[in-house]
C-alpha cells in the first residue's frame, strides 16, 4: 500500500513534447510525490521519442491507450484519416526501446493511497475506447472498477465528479486539448485531502509546428492545438 498523498494526474500527450515539458515543469511547483498517466502518450504530434523520454526521465506510472496500442500494432483501421496517418509516422520513427516501453506498459492500473483505491482506464472500466465525457460519469463505473477514485483519459476534456462511493476524474489532455482551451491541460488529486484540482499551462506551440512542418502529418493536427478543438 502506497502512502502517497499528491498525485499528478495527465493523460493523452500524443507526443506532444512541448506540452508536457512545460506541464512536468508546473509539477515541479506542487510538491508531488508521482505522476498517474491514463495512456495516449503517442500518437498525433512529432516528438514521440522524445515524449517517452520525458515519461521515463519521471518515473510516471502510466497506462496504453489506444494511440499507443495501434502504433504497436502498426494497426490503424479504426482510426479518422489524420489520427490514421499519424500512427503509421509514429510507427515508423519510435526506435526499438521507446517501443519496448509501450509494450510493457499495461491495459489498465490499480493502486492504493492512503485510505482510497484509484483506477487507472483509458476509456472506462466497460471499454478502451469508450468516450466518458462528464455526464456519463457514474458511480456504476466506480463500481465497476471496484474503486474510490477512477482516472480516465481519451475525451481529452478535464472534470472531476463526485459521487457518494468515491469520484470520476479526467484530468484532460497534455498534447491536444479538446474543450476550446488551446493550454495543455493536468491535475493534482490530493488523496489525503480528497481533493482535486485541474491546471492549464501554456507551452511553445511554435517549436511543435516548427518540427510539424518537417514532418508529412496533415495540417489540421496543428489548427486544432492552435484552436483548442
Amino acid at each position: 500500500i502506497l502512502r502517497r498523498m499528491k498525485w499528478g494526474l495527465i493523460s493523452d500527450i500524443h507526443s506532444n513534447a512541448p506540452a508536457l515539458q512545460a506541464v512536468l515543469e508546473d509539477l515541479k511547483l506542487h510538491d508531488i510525490d508521482g505522476i498517474l498517466c491514463a495512456g495516449d502518450i503517442v500518437g498525433y504530434y512529432p516528438f514521440p521519442n522524445e515524449t517517452i523520454d520525458l515519461m521515463k526521465s519521471v518515473n510516471a506510472t502510466s497506462i496504453q491507450g489506444n494511440h499507443d496500442r495501434s502504433v504497436l500494432r502498426v494497426d490503424s483501421s479504426k482510426m479518422n484519416p489524420q489520427a490514421a496517418d499519424a500512427v503509421l509516422w509514429t510507427a515508423s520513427t519510435l526506435t526499438d526501446d521507446r517501443r519496448q516501453y509501450l509494450q510493457f506498459l499495461p491495459m489498465t492500473k490499480t493502486l492504493h493511497s492512503d485510505d482510497v483505491s484509484i483506477s487507472i482506464h483509458h476509456g472506462s472500466p466497460r471499454d478502451p475506447l469508450e468516450y466518458v465525457y462528464e455526464e456519463r460519469a457514474s458511480e456504476d463505473l466506480l463500481r465497476l472498477a471496484d474503486c474510490s477514485i477512477l482516472i480516465l483519459g481519451h475525451t481529452h476534456i478535464p472534470y472531476a465528479k463526485k459521487f457518494n462511493n468515491g469520484m470520476v476524474v479526467n484530468p484532460g489532455s497534455v498534447g491536444q486539448p479538446r474543450d476550446g482551451d488551446p493550454r495543455a491541460s493536468y491535475s493534482i488529486l490530493d488523496t489525503e485531502k480528497k481533493t482535486i484540482d485541474n491546471y492549464r499551462i501554456d507551452y511553445d506551440l511554435d517549436l511543435l509546428e516548427r518540427r510539424f512542418r518537417l514532418t508529412k502529418l496533415p495540417n489540421w493536427l496543428i489548427e486544432r492545438l492552435r484552436r483548442g478543438i
